[in-house]
C-alpha cells in the first residue's frame, strides 16, 4: 500500500539507479577536487565527466562475481571511461563514496520531510483559527475533566510539530556532512584539501574527524527525531481516534463517497487514515533502535551498520513523508461535529464546574479541605442520581448562602473557559493572529 502512495519526488532519490547516480556524484566531485590541486589533467577529467554514467544492469551483472558493490561501480564506470578512468576514486575507500552519498540521499529526503512539515502546519493553523470559540470537553484519564476548545486543542499540536520541525532541521543539518579522509580516516592517500573541494562541490560541510566512516551518532540523530515526530503523529492520531468513537463522536474522518468500511457492516464509518498512522508511526520508532544500535561499531568501522541502512532510510524517510502528508489530508477533511461537542458536555450533569464553586468558596473564606468536602459531597451526589450539578449546588444552603444566586450565576457561565482563548492562540501562532482569523 505504501508504494501505491508514496510520492515519486521520495521514492526516486531511494532508487537502486539514484544510489550509484549519487556515488557518482561523489566520484565526480573528487576528481574534481584533484583536478584543481594539479592532479588530474583537464583532458582526463574531460574525459571522466563526458564518458561516465551509471548502468545499473551492467553493475548488478558485474556484482554478481565481485560480491563488491563498490568494486562492481568502478568496475562498470572503467568500461565506459577508458584510460581516464584510473583517475576515478583516487585515494578513496568505498565508504568515503557511500557515506558521502548516503548524506546526499539523508539530506535530500530530509528536505521534502520539511515540506510536508509545513504543509501539516499550515493545515492545522488553519483549523485551530477557524474553531476558536468551540467549546468541548477535556478530558484526563479519559473522564470528564473540565472545557477546553476545540482551537486549544490544535493549537497544542501545532506548537508540538513546530518543536519537532525544529529538532528534526538541527538533525538534518547535522547531517550534512561528507567524508572523504580514507581507509581508516587519516588522509593518508588524500588530503583534507581535497575533501574540502569535494564537499564544496557537493553542498556538503567535511566531517570534523571521522574514521573510515561518518561516525554513526549523527544517522542516530536524524532516525531518533524522526521516531519523535512520529510519536507527535500518533499522539494526534489516538485523539482523532477517541473522538470519532460512536459514544463522542465529536469529529470524523472524511467519508467518500462510494467508500466502504466493513465487509461485514454496512453502517461502519471507521477512523481507518488515523489507525493506519498510529500503526506506521511503530514502524518509525522501531527502526530508531536499529539506527542506535548502528553507533558501536568495531573500531575503526565494521560492516553492520550497512544492512541496517538500506532499510531504514528508505523505509523511516519514505513513510515520514507519507503521513505527513496523510495526516494533512485526514485534517483537510475532518468533519468537525459541534452539536456532539455541546451533548457530551452536558453528559456530565455539569460536573466540570467543580472546581469553579471549590475556588469561589475558598475565595469567601471557607476552608480549602471544607469547602472540597462540600463540593465533592453534591459533586457525587449528581453522579449517582443524575441530576444537574449547578441545580444540587444552588439547593445546597452552605454553599448557596455563602455565594449567593448571583455568584453562582457567574460561576455556571461555560465562556469563563474561553477566557484566555486568544492570547494561548496568540502565543502559538504570532501576536493578532486569532484577531485577523476572527475579523
Amino acid at each position: 500500500m505504501i508504494e501505491r502512495y508514496t510520492r515519486p519526488e521520495m521514492a526516486r532519490i531511494w532508487t537502486l539507479e539514484n544510489r550509484y547516480r549519487s556515488w557518482l556524484r561523489v566520484e565526480l566531485a573528487v576528481c574534481a577536487a584533484w583536478n584543481r590541486l594539479g592532479v588530474i589533467d583537464d583532458a582526463n577529467l574531460a574525459a571522466i565527466r563526458e564518458r561516465a554514467d551509471v548502468s545499473v544492469d551492467r553493475i548488478l551483472e558485474i556484482e554478481e562475481v565481485t560480491r563488491h558493490d563498490v568494486i562492481a561501480f568502478l568496475t562498470a564506470l572503467e568500461e565506459r571511461v577508458g584510460p581516464a578512468a584510473r583517475f576515478i576514486h583516487l585515494g578513496c575507500t568505498s565508504s568515503d563514496i557511500v557515506d558521502t552519498a548516503g548524506s546526499l540521499q539523508l539530506v535530500e529526503a530530509g528536505e521534502l520531510i520539511l515540506q510536508g512539515f509545513d504543509r501539516l502546519l499550515g493545515v492545522l493553523k488553519t483549523l485551530a483559527l477557524k474553531h476558536q470559540g468551540l467549546l468541548c470537553m477535556g478530558r484526563t484519564h479519559g473522564i470528564h475533566a473540565e472545557p477546553t476548545s476545540f482551537a486549544l486543542k490544535l493549537a497544542n499540536f501545532y506548537a508540538e510539530f513546530q518543536r519537532d520541525r525544529a529538532r528534526f532541521q538541527a538533525a538534518l543539518d547535522e547531517m550534512r556532512v561528507g567524508k572523504l579522509s580514507g581507509a581508516v580516516g587519516t588522509y593518508a592517500f588524500l588530503s583534507p584539501e581535497v575533501e574540502a573541494l569535494a564537499c564544496a562541490e557537493l553542498g556538503l560541510r567535511p566531517d570534523v574527524i571521522s574514521t573510515q566512516i561518518i561516525q554513526r551518532d549523527r544517522h542516530a540523530a536524524y532516525f531518533t527525531t524522526l521516531a519523535v515526530c512520529a510519536g507527535t503523529v500518533d499522539r494526534l492520531c489516538v485523539e482523532l481516534r477517541h473522538l470519532q468513537r460512536t459514544e463522542v463522536r465529536e469529529v470524523e474522518e472524511g467519508f467518500g463517497k462510494g467508500q466502504k468500511g466493513s465487509s461485514a457492516m454496512p453502517h461502519k464509518k471507521n477512523p481507518i487514515s488515523a489507525e493506519n498512522m498510529s500503526g506506521l508511526a511503530r514502524v518509525i520508532r522501531a527502526n530508531a533502535l536499529a539506527a542506535l544500535e548502528d553507533q558501536a561499531l568495531w573500531h575503526e568501522r565494521d560492516i553492520s551498520h550497512s544492512s541496517v541502512e538500506r532499510i531504514i532510510m528508505p523505509d523511516s524517510t519514505i513513510l515520514m513523508d507519507y503521513v505527513l502528508h496523510r495526516l494533512s489530508g485526514l485534517l483537510e477533511g475532518l468533519r468537525v461535529l459541534p452539536e456532539n461537542m455541546a451533548r457530551n458536555m452536558d453528559a456530565s450533569f455539569g460536573l466540570f464546574f467543580s472546581q469553579r464553586v471549590l475556588t469561589a468558596l475558598v475565595e469567601a473564606g471557607m476552608a480549602r479541605q471544607e469547602a472540597y468536602v462540600a463540593v465533592q459531597r453534591n459533586a457525587m451526589q449528581s453522579w449517582e442520581t443524575r441530576r444537574s450539578f449547578p441545580e444540587l449546588i444552588r439547593a445546597d444552603q452552605d454553599i448557596a448562602g455563602r455565594l449567593g444566586a448571583d455568584r453562582l450565576n457567574e460561576l455556571f457561565d461555560a465562556s469563563f473557559y474561553l477566557r484566555h482563548e486568544r492570547v494561548l492562540l496568540d502565543r502559538v501562532f504570532g501576536g493578532g493572529a486569532a484577531g485577523e482569523a476572527q475579523a
